[in-house]
């Protein structure tokens, strides 16, 4: 629920707070006193509305998905919207877009304004009906999860077959490419590391002659070695030092030797040769190891298409199997939901007949299979498809649905939001709304405006929104003042006697 509401600098507000609680909470006013502007404020303030407010911000006790949007929760929640130059939105000081603000209100708060057919939607009316089987037909719990669990498996198994059957279509063309690409690489039979240890010696081919030069000239050195003994012992100093150097330098010169003539059996063509045929495997794959990478891929490509056809028998036999056994559990879930159509379609009519609205025709066909069933419920209106009604008996039917919905309800469902659903509406027409919304306002939070007594009267919580001048203000009404505030509703400024004893009996019948 949203505990606190709070708006500063907004049209012909200057700053509003609101400690709201659970239940059926009522605005009324006079026209033009500000109402819409209040409740679309709340909505701006969790990102389902944009208005250019200062500050509009809600303290909610929604219990946020961490791991979906990247917030933290904390003990009570704030959704903030501050315009300044641009607009700004936050959850718990966290900067974010208002798509994403949106997206993490969406889960607990529903504006029913507009001709939203979500709560139409096959899943939703399937979930609705399940929960009424299950007061009686405790297994459907468990048949729908089984259903489930093999629907998966069915889907992941007839899509590796469709895999499958697609490359059996161009496996000949598949398996030669494969072949080709290997016998490619093989033909070149390159080796890890070959190719930096052939332009190592390429580099020391490019050298070597000159390198065997200055060695020849540098060993000069040594014809000179005794001299400088006998002139270190004359100076009496241990010569020690200088053999090991020498000894150090001609290991040094022997080893150059030995390596580079190690390469006069060296075909200088055939090292060049090599390294281009190395380097056009390289231009092609980026290096050795990702040529000898690919050629594995290809080698494990080939042996799967050789053995394609005995794992799509495999498959075949599989899928053969999950499919009766997932049309079986589809069929047990049908005739259960079947059986209780009726039963559905009597209870949704009850709900419509308090609520003045014509009878509806519920019809349920089979589909396509999906991860819900074989089942498709439409819902017709006296006849009279969804999109074709008018929009007051639309959001009534809305009502109908989801108070049978709430009828197997377990925990808070949340924030709706309606905006004057009790317009246009006889007294009685008015009352029948107010005990549907009153039923749910015991899963929901309900903000409602509203113009008429019967709703009115019905809140737990009434807020009167006013001007004083040309500022809009609210006030929280106690017991007396939802007496005048109702009897103002019914019989105008000029408030009688007979409106305020009427208004009386309505809030004590409420009791």
């Amino acid at each position: 629920m949203i505990e606190r509401f709070y708006l500063k600098d907004y049209l012909s507000f200057k700053e509003a707070e609101l400690n709201l609680e659970s239940g059926l909470v009522v605005f009324t006013g006079p026209s033009g006193s500000g109402k819409s502007i209040l409740m679309e404020s709340i909505l701006t303030s969790v990102g389902g509305s944009s208005c250019d407010a200062t500050l509009c911000e809600s303290s909610v006790t929604w219990e946020i998905d961490e791991e979906s949007c990247g917030i933290e929760n904390d003990e009570i929640n704030v959704f903030k919207h501050i315009k300044k130059e641009k607009s700004r939105y936050f959850i718990n000081n966290q900067s974010l877009s208002r798509k994403a603000m949106s997206r993490v209100a969406t889960n607990y708060l529903r504006h029913l304004s507009l001709k939203d057919f979500s709560d139409f939607e096959n899943e939703n009316l399937l979930a609705v009906l399940d929960a009424e089987i299950a007061k009686k037909e405790k297994k459907i719990k468990g048949l729908k999860g089984k259903f489930r669990e093999v629907f998966d498996e069915y889907q992941q198994v007839r899509e590796a077959l469709r895999v499958i059957e697609d490359e059996e279509r161009k496996i000949v063309e598949l398996k030669e490419f494969a072949a080709f690409e290997i016998q490619k690489i093989t033909d070149v039979n390159p080796q890890p590391n070959e190719d930096e240890e052939l332009l190592e010696i390429k580099k020391e081919l490019s050298r070597k002659e000159k390198v065997l030069e200055s060695i020849g000239s540098a060993n000069e050195i040594f014809n000179y070695e005794h001299l400088v003994t006998n002139a270190l012992e004359s100076l009496d100093v241990e010569s020690s030092f200088f053999d090991d150097a020498m000894n150090e330098l001609r290991a040094v010169f022997d080893g150059a030797e030995e390596r580079f003539n190690a390469l006069e059996d060296v075909d200088v063509e055939s090292v060049l040769n090599r390294i281009e045929e190395l380097g056009g495997l390289k231009r092609r794959y980026g290096s050795i190891a990702e040529a000898l990478e690919y050629k594995a891929q290809k080698e494990k490509e080939l042996q799967k298409y050789e053995n394609i056809e005995i794992e799509k028998s495999d498959l075949q036999e599989r899928y053969e199997k999950l499919s009766r056994e997932v049309n079986n559990l589809a069929d047990e879930l049908s005739a259960l939901r079947e059986k209780a159509l009726h039963s559905f379609e009597k209870k949704l009519n009850i709900y419509l007949k308090n609520l003045y609205l014509r009878e509806a025709k519920v019809t349920m066909q089979r589909v396509d299979l999906c991860k819900f069933g074989q089942d498709y419920i439409s819902i017709e209106l006296n006849a009279t498809p969804l999109d074709k009604i008018s929009t007051g008996e639309f959001n009534r039917l809305r009502l109908a649905v989801l108070a049978l919905k709430s009828e197997n309800m377990s925990k808070n469902g949340g924030v709706l939001m309606l905006d004057e659903i009790d317009a246009n509406l006889s007294g009685e027409e008015s009352m029948s709304v107010a005990r549907v919304l009153k039923q749910l306002s015991k899963h929901f939070q309900i903000f409602v405006i509203s113009h008429q007594p019967q709703l009115t009267s019905m809140g737990d919580q009434h807020f009167l929104v006013y001007k004083d001048g040309t500022i809009s203000k609210t006030k929280e009404l106690n017991f007396d003042e939802r007496v005048d505030e109702i009897a103002r509703i019914i019989s105008g400024d000029k408030i009688s006697n007979e409106a305020k004893k009427f208004a009386k009996e309505l809030l004590e019948a409420k009791k």
